[in-house]
């Protein structure tokens, strides 16, 4: 069974980075890139510190725990724990593999890309109300395109990325939680947390 799942993982992996052209290196590695991001992370947390008044003094630092929990035990246990070669490091197929953005790191169980973007994305989903929805649905697409550029950058197999995801998300939803209750213990006469600017 675990041979079937592997030789399945192998494949979706192979798939994907057989699709390699010049201009999808460039936009996989663009996605890839946790850098090019960080204006954007500033961007949004002025804009929930906007939207959410003083309960973003509860819900930022909470947004980056999950986030930051989600990065730390992806790299810090389950790698060395697992210590599952990247598929660049695979020696079953790393010379068939176009490998735009190198390698990276030696293990790859499980991708702390994926872990971190669901932990933002699940985070804000939850968080947000229902008319938001434009902007859920946008990013949950970017984090579903980082994830995918990690499979199609040869940098973690689809079930390193499922798993991050899995991780990301259940820590997101802890957080929130967390968040739901120290709202409405601290402020339980504002308007819901679900509609903070009446």
């Amino acid at each position: 069974m675990i041979d079937q799942l592997q030789k399945l993982d192998r494949w979706l992996l192979v798939a994907a980075n057989s699709t390699a052209t010049p201009a999808l290196d460039r936009l996989m590695i663009f996605f890839s890139d946790r850098l090019v991001w960080f204006p954007a992370y500033f961007v949004m947390v002025l804009a929930l510190a906007y939207y959410f008044r003083r309960r973003a003094l509860l819900l930022v630092p909470l947004l980056g725990l999950s986030v930051g929990l989600a990065d730390s035990i992806s790299s810090r246990f389950f790698k060395p724990f697992f210590a599952r070669l990247r598929p660049c490091h695979d020696p079953f197929i790393s010379e068939s593999l176009n490998l735009a953005n190198g390698c990276g790191g030696q293990f790859g169980f499980i991708s702390s890309h994926a872990a971190n973007a669901f932990a933002l994305v699940v985070f804000l989903t939850l968080v947000l109300p229902r008319r938001y929805w434009p902007l859920k649905v946008a990013v949950l697409l970017w984090a579903l395109l980082v994830s995918y550029s990690r499979i199609y950058l040869a940098a973690h197999y689809p079930s390193d990325v499922l798993a991050g995801a899995t991780l990301g998300s259940l820590l997101a939803w802890g957080c929130y939680t967390l968040y739901r209750q120290g709202a409405r213990r601290w402020w339980p006469h504002e308007p819901s947390i679900d509609n903070p600017v009446a």
